[in-house]
């Protein structure tokens, strides 16, 4: 995984949030004793859940050191550790993990075992927009002329359909999945580059070399606003993202 700039991830922390806010919307659990949030990032959103069920222990997790000692910092409160998802064993009545999964190599493969931690309930949401411009264009220039020796092996996210998780859970859990696309209002001519450069794009600049990393940006930032033209200093991002909550039967 790539290494993490809390600050700059806060950037769009509303819309990012969001998804979150939608996904426990959806979560019935009314007395969990412990909740653990996998990939918690800053703790910001890991709050709504110490918020939620007051009287249940909360843990955070999350592989990143810099997004754990801002999460200790920001919310001392609470319980924050630093693990790797795929090394995670611990139960929980409720496992939560919010746009996480995606950076997991074969996180499908994965899933069973991650499910098994979930005493009641699972949910998660993934982003799905790997084919729109704001993700295709970086990784096709990335992949071209001298960018290319130094990103070959750079490892990217990705997600699956919503079908496929449901397959996966079905059989342990009453699966509700979906997909909702939302319409992000970001101003800036440069808004959707700031958004990936802070999540998806963040693995192809941290492996280009300073000399090619400024030439790679401007280029890219060049070609996203044609595919998001702005008006009126305002650019409008659609965004695609599946959702999994999953009840133990």
């Amino acid at each position: 995984m790539p290494s993490w700039d809390p600050q700059h991830y806060l950037a769009y922390a509303d819309e990012r949030g969001r998804p979150f806010i939608d996904l426990l919307a959806r979560v019935g659990a009314t007395a969990p004793r412990r909740v653990v949030d996998l990939g918690c990032g800053p703790g910001n959103m890991t709050r709504l859940l110490a918020e939620r069920w007051p009287a249940a222990e909360v843990i955070g997790v999350d592989s990143s050191s810099d997004m754990i000692e801002r999460a200790r910092t920001d919310q001392p409160d609470l319980s924050w550790v630093q693990a790797d998802v795929r090394e995670w064993r611990e139960p929980a009545d409720v496992l939560i993990s919010n746009a996480m999964l995606q950076w997991v190599p074969d996180h499908l493969d994965l899933l069973p075992a991650i499910a098994a931690l979930a005493t009641e309930w699972l949910a998660f949401q993934v982003p799905a927009n790997f084919g729109e411009p704001s993700h295709t264009i970086p990784i096709e220039l990335a992949a071209s002329g001298e960018y290319a020796e130094h990103t070959a092996s750079v490892e990217l996210p990705g997600s699956h359909a919503a079908l496929d998780y449901l397959d996966v859970l079905r059989a342990d859990f009453e699966v509700d999945a979906w997909t909702t696309t939302y319409l992000h209002v970001l101003r800036g001519a440069d808004a959707v580059f700031d958004w990936v450069s802070g999540t998806g794009m963040r693995p192809i600049l941290q492996a280009l070399p300073a000399e090619l990393r400024e030439r790679f940006v401007t280029e890219v930032k060049a070609r996203l606003r044609v595919a998001y033209p702005a008006s009126d200093g305002v650019v409008v991002m659609p965004f695609q993202r599946v959702f999994v909550v999953g009840r133990r039967r």
